[in-house]
């Protein structure tokens, strides 16, 4: 509600300015001449700041979606190629949508059938996953957990990920723990990666990357230069999917 309030009134700033230049142009005598006039013509036709409030939003949007682009270029590396995230999918597909999740987002365990669905129909996409904690302190030690397995037991990555994501109970340690061992992994081995100091410093360079692009919630994703907020569904994701390969 604050925000529309301060966009209506900046619509109304705007209107002001541009009647005022256009009445000094006609030479008005008086500024409460100018007020006057914008007053009556706002009156008469507010379905204009409607107009003008629309115009500023679709502007702002695009100037947010150029600078997101330029990030996206210039992070391409710390996006697309980092070691500490898992990789789901094709692994030389040419295609690669990124996501920022965390294992207790009830959003994200909806979409996660999305990405699955996905990748099982198009052999030519990939997910990126970054790791982003935003939960609380159980999330941050299920992901660290995830990530040290990650690097252990790459091959049994993709399993580890959709049963945790999947639990219906919270995701924390003692529970990642848990899938990790069944699917092989070695729990001293895994309590010993946790300790990896890059494991923290990817965290922050994902928690900087959400920053620069404007990621406050998950799941979040990247396809091509765009970053689409939520869980969308498989087909808006596929289209958006699609579009990026084009």
């Amino acid at each position: 509600m604050t925000r529309h309030l301060i966009t209506f009134g900046t619509c109304a700033l705007l209107a002001l300015s541009t009647a005022n230049t256009f009445a000094q142009d006609k030479k008005p005598e008086t500024r409460e001449d100018v007020e006057t006039i914008v007053r009556e013509y706002l009156l008469e036709n507010p379905e204009i700041l409607l107009e003008m409030q629309t115009v500023l939003e679709q502007r702002q949007q695009e100037q947010q979606a150029a600078a997101q682009s330029q990030i996206i270029e210039e992070a391409s590396s710390r996006l697309f190629e980092s070691s500490y995230d898992g990789v789901i999918g094709n692994p030389d597909a040419s295609v690669t949508v990124v996501e920022f999740f965390d294992y207790n987002c009830g959003y994200c365990k909806r979409a996660l059938a999305d990405m699955e669905a996905i990748v099982a129909e198009n052999d030519d996409v990939k997910f990126v996953l970054k790791e982003f904690p935003i939960l609380g302190p159980d999330s941050q030690r299920a992901h660290v957990v995830s990530m040290a397995f990650q690097k252990l037991k790459p091959e049994a990555y993709e399993e580890f990920h959709s049963r945790l994501l999947g639990l219906d109970a919270r995701a924390d340690e003692a529970a990642a723990m848990t899938i990790a061992k069944d699917l092989g992994g070695d729990e001293d081995e895994i309590r010993e990666a946790m300790k990896d100091p890059k494991i923290m410093a990817s965290f922050s360079d994902t928690f900087e990357l959400a920053n620069a692009l404007q990621i406050t919630g998950t799941p979040s994703y990247v396809v091509g230069t765009e970053v689409v907020f939520g869980a969308l569904g498989k087909d808006v994701l596929a289209e958006k999917i699609e579009q990026a390969a084009q």
